[in-house]
């Protein structure tokens, strides 16, 4: 499967999700191995652009290893994005389009305006957009909701502003934004999408196996799927989704030796990039999920998460829980 964000060619359908506090440096360059066709940073603050807050700019980093790439921004007025995707142009690199957060449902988002609340009044988030899309270098994409309740399932006239105003792919997370990340996806709404748009659809929301990205992109015909929550802990997810669709292959999940290597891996790279203080801290809330669904795997993934401080000590907890876990899911 192939698709094209603007002249830019993307060789796959998995595409890792912008994830606030997972989806950073050393988390894409450690999923990009495992087939991911293209990832988006985490969510970037015009307006902490604008002032140069030191972590805002930080989360512009990117490798040319984990190309493509995109930059999410959020913002809730046009001339605070354009102004933020103008230092985008100048600080950043190693990127290839410009990502407008249109779907985020946190409240504390939200309530400034921004992410899903944008899309209330599609006809003025089609203008906008137009503006945003003439002020980038590169190709804008936009990822978006159904709509703010069940009330107000307006996604196709925003989907129509969007695309007129030359977006050049849209992913949309198939909840509203009063569901949060809670109950069922809504895909039925979506079915058949893909062939009535003019640019890539991508689609989100529950991808946990390979036959739920099967059945997302079956039923909307989407040229891809964004893997959030599903890959977290479970990297094999994305190989998974991957090899199906480049050879029909349907490829073992992941046993519990190859998970404990991931996580060691994962913690690795995120060392280098964080120093091993920050990133064994940030690690406590991910490490644990490398050994979900294993038999009596709760005291490993409790040391993990509350106690954890060095590398050295990640490899003794692993170790000592090889021996009192289960071989097999």
């Amino acid at each position: 499967m192939e698709y094209k964000i603007g002249k830019l060619k993307i060789k796959g359908p998995v595409m890792l999700a912008p994830m606030a506090g997972v989806t950073f440096c050393s988390y894409r360059n450690f999923m990009k191995k495992f087939g991911v066709d293209i990832s988006v940073t985490e969510m970037i603050s015009d307006c902490g652009l604008i002032y140069g807050n030191e972590q805002t700019i930080e989360y512009l980093k990117t490798t040319k290893e984990e190309r493509p790439v995109g930059i999410q921004l959020f913002g809730s007025k046009v001339e605070n994005l354009a102004k933020a995707i103008e230092i985008v142009a100048k600080t950043a690199q190693n990127y290839d389009f410009i990502d407008i957060n249109l779907g985020c449902p946190v409240p504390k988002v939200t309530k400034t305006g921004a992410g899903s609340a944008l899309l209330k009044n599609p006809q003025k988030l089609g203008e906008m957009m137009q503006k945003l899309v003439a002020a980038s270098p590169v190709p804008v994409t936009a990822k978006i909701r159904l709509g703010i309740d069940d009330k107000h399932l307006n996604f196709l006239e925003v989907i129509s502003e969007l695309e007129k105003a030359g977006v050049s792919m849209i992913g949309i997370h198939a909840r509203t934004t009063k569901q949060l990340y809670s109950g069922k996806p809504k895909w039925d709404l979506l079915a058949g999408l893909g062939k009535k748009m003019n640019v890539p659809l991508i689609v989100s929301g529950d991808i946990y196996t390979l036959d739920d990205a099967i059945t997302a992109i079956e039923l909307t015909s989407a040229s891809g799927v964004m893997v959030a929550r599903g890959g977290v802990g479970n990297p094999k997810l994305i190989a998974q989704i991957h090899e199906y669709y480049k050879s029909g292959k349907r490829l073992p999940d992941a046993t519990l030796k190859e998970q404990a290597e991931f996580a060691l891996e994962l913690a690795k790279e995120m060392i280098i990039e964080k120093g091993e203080e920050t990133a064994m801290r940030i690690y406590r809330s991910i490490g644990p999920k490398f050994f979900n669904g294993f038999a009596n795997s709760k005291k490993i993934k409790t040391a993990i998460a509350t106690s954890l401080t060095s590398y050295d000590e990640l490899t003794s907890i692993i170790n000592e829980a090889l021996n009192t876990i289960s071989l097999d899911k």
